[in-house]
């Protein structure tokens, strides 16, 4: 039987009956590449009065990003500090600014020598000066948004400190982001420690009111199944009326997902959550050329395998699009993923309240 899937390029119900609420959640490049795609379709009221007939446009994006880094310039200062890790929100900082040129240039820079200052990027410095600040990190990165002129919100998924635990497949038990992705083990199953830790209120609230809710792309493990591991944010994205998609990665990842199909990821992660969260999932179908190929072939990851018909019994449709850009490494070709998400928001809407108009 063949498995239900959504062409968007053919869509005739795709609309711009009403403009979006967004949250975007994850954690590392992934997150942060997202985030400039979908930056374009966040316009102001003076935008939004000569925009395109027909372009999507986001009211509201909120991102949702993990906590558990703990190496490089952000494992420092969250030991030296006691701070979160500042890393992954710089990068969503950045990526959501309107000044491309020199703020974001200026939060990206890293030091290259100097005692102490080695290693460590600007941003992050300036992060944990306003933590220091204002004795609140999720206060620091609201500021620093202000300060960046960002088209968007970003939140911590939690302000807890937290660690990750994984169970791998031989039992034994690994601590720590940067030791987990380390090993050479296959993961079972991760873990909070401590593990009840609590979002933020306005996590919560901006889940609720979503009208669509992405997780990924990112790495497996340490991107993106923390975030649903905080008490609380799984039931808020399965109780929102919001549509559910899951952004497949494009190729396997050493020690997270090497030998997982996309239904795999997705198994992954609704064990994790409890529950079943998609409504969609966006899929590759741009084949890898054979020299990138053979250049991933080399760490053992391979292209992830679209295994449709294991994606729908699962209860999620498949979305597939021309998403692979090729840089020397794979990449998402990002407006292309943010314009489809949008696309596919405004299709599903449309067709809810007709059917709720019925």
């Amino acid at each position: 039987m063949e498995p239900r899937i959504v062409d968007l390029l053919s869509s005739e119900k795709f609309t711009r009956e009403r403009s979006l609420r967004v949250v975007a959640i994850g954690g590392g490049t992934g997150l942060s590449t997202l985030l400039k795609g979908l930056k374009r379709f966040v316009l102001t009221p003076s935008e939004m009065a000569v925009a395109q007939p027909g372009l999507p446009v986001i009211r509201d994006l909120c991102a949702v990003v993990t906590v558990s880094d703990d190496g490089g310039s952000s494992g420092r200062l969250r030991k030296e500090l006691n701070m979160l890790p500042p890393g992954d929100i710089r990068n969503c900082i950045v990526a959501l600014s309107e000044d491309e040129a020199l703020l974001s240039q200026l939060f990206r820079h890293r030091f290259e020598k100097g005692s102490g200052l080695e290693g460590h990027s600007f941003g992050n410095l300036f992060l944990a000066a306003l933590t220091d600040i204002t004795h609140d990190f999720s206060e620091a990165v609201r500021l620093s948004s202000e300060i960046l002129v960002t088209r968007g919100h970003i939140h911590p998924a939690t302000t807890s400190n937290i660690e990750l635990e994984a169970l791998m497949e031989d039992g034994t038990r690994v601590r720590g982001e940067t030791n987990i992705t380390a090993s050479k083990v296959r993961i079972q199953e991760l873990f909070l420690v401590p593990p009840n830790v609590e979002p933020l209120p306005q996590t919560l609230d901006a889940i609720a009111r979503a009208d669509i809710i992405s997780i990924g792309p990112g790495s497996l493990f340490t991107s993106l199944i923390p975030n649903l591991l905080v008490h609380g944010i799984s039931d808020a994205i399965v109780n929102s009326p919001a549509i559910k998609v899951y952004i497949c990665n494009l190729m396997t990842q050493a020690n997270e997902s090497l030998g997982l199909t996309a239904a795999d990821h997705i198994r992954a992660l609704n064990r994790h959550a409890g529950q079943q969260i998609f409504d969609y999932a966006l899929i590759n179908r741009t084949p890898i050329s054979n020299e990138l190929k053979a250049k991933y072939a080399l760490e053992g990851a391979c292209q992830i395998v679209a295994d449709l018909n294991a994606i729908e019994a699962l209860g999620v449709i498949p979305v597939l699009g021309d998403y692979l850009e090729e840089d020397g490494v794979a990449r998402h070709k990002t407006a292309r993923v943010a314009s489809d998400l949008l696309q596919l928001a405004s299709a599903v809407g449309a067709e809810r309240k007709g059917s709720s108009a019925e």
